[in-house]
């Protein structure tokens, strides 16, 4: 029995007047749901990653538990590297943990390319089964961007600072621009095989980005956006980009061929319209006010869907990810909340 598609999201991403403001949260699928804790006391990410009926069902229990108008995929950004030649292991409390990190030219001209198919058959059984027979809401797949995989791969896991990063950038700039080619391939095969197999968005975390300031953004990275862009636009879906500390580079993103700007916490709706953003926009409720009380959980809200609702073209989320720490029940009345409170008459 083929299940009616609640469609509002994509509706909104592509700018159109919706019925009510949409919301979906970021790391809405695992971390804070006990039946997600369950399941981590057996297997590592990657392992439920590689047995698509748990994936899909990590995937699946926030759509049923919070009634969000979107899934997002249980994986993670590291997932198609291993195909690329590098060896990543996340390592419970650091994140993503990489031996043979990449520093040469060499180390570059080595890596291999990807075979969605062959390497990540499992990532696109998963997306088959949620799209095809349990998803009532639009799946949206995702990606990291180049800037945020590359400094994974060079700093060897995460890093405050990303000097090996800006040190390869600036000191070598030929590797640089070999690894952003190599790393951009990569990514624009890893989306079409998401899309072909039933994703209807996609979301371009460039998580770390914001450590460049805007001038080195036009030059390292902007150009090698611009083409990943324009080859994912021929996908007609939904084209999202989010970074952290990137205010400084909205307009950046702003001139791009995406759909969507995420926004984190620390710039208000109003603030980017007043920018001179006009892409519609996603986003951002600091995660950590769903740790206070609900009294200041709702007026952060409805001032978030009221800026929205004035400005137009908006999908609610967080400004970051769901923490550990958070409550499935916040969760759940927090969608309550924003469907309820932005419904038009």
């Amino acid at each position: 029995m083929t299940k009616k598609m609640n469609d509002t999201i994509l509706q909104a991403y592509r700018g159109k007047e919706t019925s009510y403001t949409p919301a979906w949260f970021m790391r809405q699928a695992g971390r804070s749901q006990p039946e997600y804790r369950e399941i981590k006391k057996k297997y590592s990410l990657f392992e439920i990653t590689h047995q698509p009926e748990l994936s899909a069902y990590v995937t699946r229990l926030p759509v049923e538990n919070y009634n969000v108008d979107a899934a997002i995929l249980y994986k993670d950004i590291m997932t198609p590297l291993p195909a690329l030649g590098v060896d990543v292991e996340i390592k419970a409390g650091i994140g993503p943990v990489i031996d043979n990190p990449i520093r040469t030219f060499q180390d570059v001209e080595a890596l291999g390319t990807i075979n969605p198919s062959a390497d990540i058959p499992y990532i696109l059984d998963t997306i088959r089964i949620l799209t095809e027979e349990q998803l009532n809401v639009p799946l949206i797949g995702f990606s990291g961007a180049p800037f945020t995989l590359a400094s994974y791969m060079i700093e060897g896991g995460p890093s405050k600072n990303y000097h090996e990063t800006k040190k390869l950038m600036y000191r070598e700039p030929e590797t640089w621009f070999l690894l952003m080619d190599k790393l951009a391939d990569m990514i624009i095969t890893y989306v079409e095989a998401q899309v072909e197999a039933g994703a209807r968005a996609i979301q371009l975390f460039d998580s770390w980005v914001g450590s460049l300031n805007a001038p080195d953004y036009r030059v390292f990275i902007k150009p090698i956006m611009t083409r990943i862009c324009s080859e994912l636009r021929k996908l007609d879906v939904p084209l999202i980009i989010f970074g952290v500390g990137a205010r400084h580079l909205l307009l950046e993103w702003n001139d791009l061929p995406v759909d969507v700007i995420g926004l984190d916490w620390r710039t208000s709706i109003t603030e980017a319209r007043n920018m001179g953003v006009t892409k519609v926009l996603q986003g951002n409720l600091d995660p950590v006010m769903l740790l206070t009380e609900w009294e200041n959980i709702e007026k952060r809200t409805k001032k978030i869907l009221d800026e929205g609702l004035e400005q137009g073209k908006h999908v609610f989320n967080l400004g970051h990810g769901v923490t550990p720490e958070i409550k499935p029940e916040t969760l759940k009345k927090l969608t309550k909340l924003v469907h309820e409170y932005s419904k038009r008459s």
